[in-house]
């Protein structure tokens, strides 16, 4: 508080909470123990890592809370990073622009139902000793705050006449005489996209009638994902947050500051077991990488196997794991402006790919489903995942694959009839294992799968309604191969390719 960008902050703030008339000052009632508050501090930077500005959060101490008294139900939805990806893809296909918006202090829209009161924050004047602040509004920090905000801007879009998609709670579609606007909010970020900018206009003039918004103009950083627009594609990358997390790494592990890159993020034929080598003294440093490493695989599917892999041994990491996530870091360096390609004009049809590497875990012997969807040459999707149980074989192992991909492929058809692109012929899932797909299209082998849950054969169902095609494709040729073993060189880029990944917008 001796700066005075901080206390303009703080000042900023406390406006902010008395114009939205957040609270009421009354006396403290005797039974009640009012919680805790105090500020928190952040600087907010640009994608570029300039600084944006100085920014003060008065957060309440939710810890304090008790549930029944004065908070219920907590859960919030967010959007799902596959949605994410689809509207992207679907944005550059059909030239639709994206523009980004953001709710100032947006948990302080929600209308609490509970009675929640707070002393007084530092700062504030006061008349009376025993006086509190009872709550009218939410406050970040309460438990419930994410839960209230959300139902406040649901219901705020809904008479907007907007509907809600009943395929992610967090997308909502308003259709128009030109065609449909499409708003995406995770918490209080929101993108809006549509084939008709002036109906685009109309949402942001409704929505600045009843919330505090900032425009941000064209989507360009999202949630740490940075869109560049070209004129023939979208380009989704996370340039700086894998810069940031090669400098974080830096920091932590040694030997890091000189080293190389390598040219593919696993080593061949090395099998990675729970008890191998000797503990970590201290995993916090472990944690922290995989979880940043697991953030990356947003835009970064190359690397999904390795985090995958390095992600089993999060409660009891040893030597040899680490030295796993220091190669992943080494890959990353060389390749950090690595994302996605959305082409424009591209064809808004799906098509998936399904892989297993049976009995791939070596502590275990669970196999590893791999699967990835592509909207066009867009790829959306993708799912690197040890298998709930153990297959008795390959056939099993890549059958469980497929039935898995099945389901997204399900999903991912609901979501895009809901914003009008309805698929108009069955979704071809390509495999490489012949009997796997015998099975799956001929049920007269009902003896040898009759030990596989009946969920599986779910996809026998989807092939017979013709939701599925299970056309085969050759080893070489699986795409999906890549999410679930590690790859030598050559093999490894000839995936990447395939995957329409690109290092650069420069070399669209």
């Amino acid at each position: 508080m001796k700066h005075e960008c901080w206390r303009k902050a703080v000042e900023t703030e406390l406006l902010a909470l008395a114009e939205n008339q957040t609270w009421d000052v009354v006396p403290c009632p005797s039974s009640v123990k009012p919680l805790g508050s105090k500020f928190v501090f952040s600087v907010k930077l640009r994608s570029d890592g300039s600084i944006d500005r100085y920014k003060a959060r008065l957060v309440a101490l939710g810890n304090k809370q008790e549930y029944g008294l004065d908070y219920d139900e907590t859960f919030a939805p967010v959007a799902k990073m596959t949605t994410v990806r689809t509207i992207l893809a679907l944005a550059a296909s059909q030239s639709w622009p994206l523009h980004q918006m953001d709710v100032k202090n947006a948990f302080l829209h929600g209308d609490l139902k509970e009675e929640v009161y707070l002393k007084l924050p530092s700062g504030m004047p006061t008349s009376s000793p025993n006086d509190v602040c009872k709550l009218k509004r939410s406050l970040y920090g309460l438990k419930q705050a994410p839960r209230v905000w959300f139902e406040k801007f649901r219901s705020t879009l809904l008479g907007f006449s907007f509907t809600q998609s009943q395929y992610d709670s967090s997308l909502f579609l308003q259709r128009t005489s030109m065609g449909i606007v499409v708003l995406l909010v995770y918490v209080d970020d929101i993108v809006i996209t549509d084939s008709d900018s002036e109906a685009i206009s109309e949402v942001q003039t409704l929505l600045h009638s009843t919330f505090h918004m900032k425009d941000l103009g064209q989507l360009t950083y999202f949630l740490g994902l940075e869109v560049n627009h070209q004129p023939n594609c979208l380009f989704l990358h996370q340039h700086k947050y894998s810069q940031d997390l090669v400098q974080l790494a830096a920091q932590t592990l040694a030997g890091l500051t000189n080293t190389t890159s390598v040219d593919t993020p696993m080593e061949l034929n090395v099998k990675y077991r729970r008890d191998d080598g000797e503990l970590l003294e201290d995993p916090t440093t472990y944690r922290k990488l995989v979880g940043s490493l697991i953030y990356l695989t947003i835009t970064r599917p190359d690397i999904s196997y390795a985090v995958h892999t390095v992600s089993k041994f999060m409660q009891a990491p040893r030597h040899h794991h680490l030295s796993a996530v220091r190669r992943i870091i080494r890959y990353i360096l060389g390749t950090p402006s690595r994302g996605l390609f959305f082409p424009t004009g591209s064809s808004p049809q799906l098509q998936a790919y399904s892989d297993a590497d049976w009995a791939g875990c070596p502590d275990t012997r669970r196999s590893t489903t791999g699967w990835c969807m592509f909207l066009g040459d867009a790829l959306i999707s993708w799912k690197c995942k040890k298998q709930d149980h153990v297959s008795k074989s390959s056939t099993e192992a890549e059958y469980r694959a497929m039935s898995a991909a099945c389901s997204e492929i399900i999903w991912l058809r609901g979501l895009l009839t809901e914003l009008g692109f309805s698929p108009l012929h069955p979704t071809p899932l390509h495999a490489d294992n012949t009997s796997a797909i015998q099975i799956a299209a001929n049920p007269v082998y009902h003896e040898r799968t009759k030990h596989i849950e009946v969920d599986c054969h779910s996809i026998r169902e989807a092939y017979d309604h013709q939701v599925i095609t299970l056309p085969h494709v050759s080893t070489t040729l699986q795409i999906a191969d890549i999410f679930t073993k590690s790859m030598p060189r050559q093999r490894h880029h000839f995936l990447i390719g395939k995957l329409m990944l690109l290092d650069s917008p420069a070399s669209i």
